[in-house]
């Protein structure tokens, strides 16, 4: 659902398919896109490993505090979707065949 969604956005395939790889992808991403995922896996593991002020102020060098806010709730609400779909055993709509 969601890769549809970039991919029209204009994301590239190369992207897509080493997202979950980011960290060895070198300079295929932006600092502030590696930024942003790097963010994105502290606050997901925030019960594991709470949130080091080093992973806090290397988010702040890259984002304003609202830009901050906005991704924590993105980040919070599909956390909470996952979290959801994985419950209740939901099946996306194209894995549906």
């Amino acid at each position: 659902m969601h890769s549809r969604d970039l991919l029209k956005g204009g994301l590239t395939v190369e992207k897509l398919v080493l997202v979950s790889v980011w960290h060895e992808a070198g300079a295929l991403f932006t600092e502030k896109e590696q930024a942003a995922l790097r963010w994105a896996e502290t606050v997901t593991r925030v019960a594991d490993t709470a949130v080091p002020d080093a992973e806090f102020q290397a988010a702040r060098a890259h984002f304003t505090d609202k830009e901050l806010s906005d991704l924590t709730i993105a980040i919070g609400l599909m956390n909470a979707y996952n979290r959801l779909a994985i419950s209740f055993r939901a099946v996306p709509a194209a894995a549906k065949v």
